[in-house]
């Protein structure tokens, strides 16, 4: 059987990929350059988070909306995926404590704000 696809019946439950996501899962778990064009609702952020869990490593994703990001890491944590973010919405031990989970390799998926990466 197909890995993408063991790997999504495993992870996400579901039995098989939504149109164009198995294609665009297989071109970023080769190393390709990928653009992805889905409307909402079309199954974009799984053709990330798959190849995240398949992967050895942490996938940082970025994201410019605090309640998109933390309704992801919501999502993932209620499947026992490991996932966290760091945003402005938390305080500075609550990052350093991510942070240490990161460090610890607790995490698959990091989603942190544009602005973590505001150089000063």
């Amino acid at each position: 059987m197909d890995e993408a696809l063991t790997a999504l019946r495993k992870f996400f439950g579901f039995e098989q990929f939504r149109e164009g996501q198995h294609e665009v899962v297989e071109a970023v778990l080769a190393g390709h350059d990928t653009v992805v064009v889905m409307p909402t609702g079309g199954g974009k952020s799984l053709c990330f988070q798959l190849p995240a869990l398949m992967r050895d490593g942490v996938t940082v994703v970025v994201s410019p909306l605090i309640a998109l990001m933390k309704d992801q890491v919501d999502a993932l944590r209620a499947r026992g995926l490991p996932a966290t973010f760091i945003n402005s919405s938390l305080d500075f031990e609550e990052q350093k404590e991510r942070i240490a989970g990161l460090r610890r390799g607790e995490y698959k998926l990091l989603y942190v704000a544009p602005e973590r990466f505001r150089s000063t």
